[in-house]
């Protein structure tokens, strides 16, 4: 095997919990040659059980030492959000590229001094937003712009989950906007349905932080956290276009999230975590097609090896930062009043249901309307803006 072609050595830093899927990842493309396990980072190392089949890989709580002591080119890191910006920059500073989980970073400076510090460094980072690397975007955009639907209109997303208590109990950062006087910034919009805002964002066209002319947003709660479990905002880019996103964890039925592009002459929705697309339009019968995907890591190492471009690279993720910016700087969220909401059995602790909410995220993401302009009874007065 020429040096061209050695399998790059990956460190990954946060293994269990959603990292699992990066540690099996990353031994999918051990097995085609392309990556090397080299070292986990854990604050506890993972035992025989949980490297059965995997390897035996270097393992230390020490991200920097083990960085440097295993020549590292790629740096996966999936931990607590307000640590991102300075393990990024640490593995930088190492010279090892980076695959960085979504949110990027718990505020707009953080960011900037993240993506700011790894171009100088001259390592390419990748923002792990998946579902932009699916085949499906860029389908939809040349759609739009062949006039498939007539002129757009806007762009609207929805995502009804279930996640009971315990889901916030999960880590200390979960549920929290701050911790120790540091800024998470953790809530629906911001983590587990970030997909749905950034996906959004692509779809119109408007991904970059100076593609944002202002943000609306409006932060509830129904479950006893910091953060937002029930919240929608408005982005008005510098088109014009106006793109809604309406999201919950306190869904009467867990559903598949969606982007909806509205159009004169007709829509195309995508079913974002299926890369299922369905085109709708005067004067055909529905057209569905299912694409592929290219995986974040994968594409990251035919950068690193080839010069293949990026599919997320930090400045595509802009104007999802500039949303995390606007909910940071919101409110805190309302909490609903318990006439809206009751308790149920979940799967592993109790769980809040709020009343009517999988049809008003429906109609969110169908009319672009906020929760308040779709008379919601527990609707706020006012919404937070930031322009």
């Amino acid at each position: 095997m020429s040096a061209a072609h050695t399998p790059l050595p990956v460190v990954l830093a946060g293994a269990r919990g959603h990292g699992r899927w990066h540690l099996l990842n990353i031994h999918r493309l051990e097995r085609l040659g392309l990556v090397r396990l080299a070292g986990v980072c854990e604050l506890r190392p993972l035992d025989a059980a949980e490297l059965e089949g995997i390897g035996t890989p270097e393992q230390s709580s020490d991200f920097e030492a083990l960085l440097a002591s295993t020549g590292a080119r790629i740096a996966v890191i999936c931990t607590p959000i307000q640590t991102h910006t300075d393990l990024a920059l640490a593995a930088a500073r190492h010279g090892a590229h980076v695959l960085l989980e979504k949110p990027p970073a718990p505020s707009y400076a953080e960011f900037r001094r993240m993506a700011d510090g790894v171009a100088a460094a001259g390592v390419a980072c990748q923002i792990g937003f998946q579902s932009l690397g699916s085949h499906a975007v860029p389908a939809i955009r040349r759609l739009v712009e062949e006039g498939a639907i007539g002129e757009l209109l806007g762009v609207g997303a929805a995502g009804a989950w279930v996640r009971d208590e315990a889901y916030f109990r999960r880590a200390p950062w979960s549920g929290r906007r701050r911790l120790d006087g540091v800024d998470v910034v953790d809530g629906a919009l911001t983590n587990p349905l970030a997909h749905a805002v950034a996906t959004a964002l692509s779809l119109a066209g408007s991904a970059r932080a100076e593609d944002v002319e202002y943000i609306e947003s409006e932060l509830l709660r129904a479950h006893a956290i910091e953060s937002d479990d029930t919240s929608c905002v408005r982005v008005v880019t510098t088109r014009g276009t106006q793109v809604t996103v309406a999201a919950t964890l306190c869904a009467e039925t867990s559903s598949e999230p969606y982007v909806v592009v509205h159009g004169t002459r007709g829509r195309i929705t995508l079913w974002y975590k299926q890369d299922r697309v369905l085109l709708q339009r005067g004067g055909h019968g529905p057209e569905e097609t299912v694409h592929g995907r290219t995986d974040l890591l994968e594409n990251l190492v035919a950068h690193v090896t080839g010069g293949e471009p990026l599919c997320v690279p930090p400045e595509e993720t802009g104007a999802f930062m500039r949303v995390v910016e606007a909910i940071r700087l919101a409110p805190d969220p309302v909490p609903l009043p318990e006439t809206y909401w009751h308790a149920e059995a979940g799967e592993s602790a109790p769980r809040r249901v709020v009343a009517g909410i999988d049809g008003l995220v429906d109609r969110s993401a169908d009319t672009l309307s906020l929760y308040s302009e779709l008379d919601a009874p527990w609707a706020l007065p006012t919404k937070a803006e930031i322009r």
